[in-house]
């Protein structure tokens, strides 16, 4: 503003009618370029460049098929966006402690309400937050095969008159799984009546290979089960009620939520933004799973024939997002997964 007024002062005194007009005119303009400056420079702020700190995403997997799928369709978007993912493998318990450490940005594996105790201390004391619900109406308890169910255990209660009829065994997945916890507190409570259980760690491979072999040879067996996941299909479990207190009501309904390391979604707003808008469903899931064991397709290529098959999926999860460079997202993405 000042070099456009000293541009303006006359070199002789007589002509100062003509520099009060120029003086006016300059100011004018110096105020219509301060104007289109402050439009410049507040309207595209959703624009800008995610700082070089953002550049690499660091996610989680627990070893679970669903969450497997998921951190595909995600970093396929995020490397359409200029974004690199990098994905540790990681139990839920030492995830969350990464989370509280900074080392982990994001899990999309937050699965509620079985987590609920894991996941209270984090997010009382302000290192975990939670960004979105990612998926609603899943499933999340024990169930048995349908051979099983239709000899009469429909629920928790029933599991306790047979014990013996399964060998006082529940399978569930990976040591330190807050799941196994809340079995071992079920065993712990009798809440499965007086018979004597067992928990039976392994994995997520490891448990449905026993349920496997006991469809085969028509054996009984309890175990964790869920939805979204190709075993509904391949084995048609029967999820048991009565466990509200442990797994949620409505058979083990689930919410799985995005969470993140303390301040992420503010130092990387982006990023932020895009989590809390990319969310998934059970078909959508199941249909990845299916492609992934069924097609043997890498979980990469699973989540672009997904994303490919539901490309209005993107419309919004990145309304209001912006590639790394701040350009807009949609189209950015589009193009990267050659979808017209």
């Amino acid at each position: 503003m000042k070099r456009l007024f000293r541009t303006a002062r006359p070199a002789h005194r007589e002509r100062r009618g003509m520099v009060c007009a120029a003086f006016a005119s300059a100011a004018m303009a110096a105020m219509a370029v301060s104007t289109t400056m402050g439009l410049t420079l507040t309207a595209p702020a959703a624009l800008a460049a995610e700082p070089a700190a953002c550049s690499e995403v660091r996610m989680a997997a627990p070893g679970w098929t669903d969450i497997d799928a998921t951190n595909a369709m995600t970093g396929v978007v995020l490397g359409a966006l200029g974004y690199r993912q990098h994905v540790s493998n990681l139990s839920v318990p030492i995830t969350f402690q990464g989370l509280r450490k900074g080392q982990i940005d994001v899990f999309l594996g937050n699965w509620m309400p079985a987590q609920g105790p894991l996941v209270k201390p984090f997010v009382d004391d302000g290192s975990v937050e939670v960004l979105h619900a990612n998926l609603s109406h899943a499933k999340f308890t024990l169930a048995v095969p349908d051979y099983v169910a239709a000899a009469g255990v429909h629920s928790f209660a029933d599991l306790g008159k047979v014990a013996d009829r399964f060998e006082g065994r529940i399978y569930g997945i990976e040591p330190g799984a807050p799941a196994n916890q809340n079995i071992r507190r079920m065993i712990a409570d009798k809440a499965l009546g007086n018979g004597s259980w067992t928990l039976v760690e392994s994995s997520e491979t490891g448990m449905l290979t026993q349920v496997e072999r006991a469809e085969r040879d028509h054996k009984w067996i309890v175990f964790l089960a869920w939805e979204p996941h190709l075993m509904n299909t391949k084995f048609h479990p029967v999820y048991l009620s009565g466990g509200d207190a442990w797994f949620g009501p409505d058979y083990g309904g689930a919410t799985v939520n995005t969470v993140a390391r303390s301040g992420y979604a503010s130092q990387c707003p982006n990023l932020g933004r895009l989590f809390r808008q990319v969310t998934f469903s059970v078909g959508l899931e199941n249909a990845m799973i299916a492609s992934m064991l069924l097609d043997r397709q890498s979980p990469a290529d699973a989540a672009k024939r997904a994303l490919h098959d539901h490309p209005e999926l993107l419309s919004g999860w990145l309304d209001g997002v912006t590639t790394s460079s701040g350009a807009p997202a949609l189209p950015a993405a589009k193009a990267a997964l050659g979808l017209h």
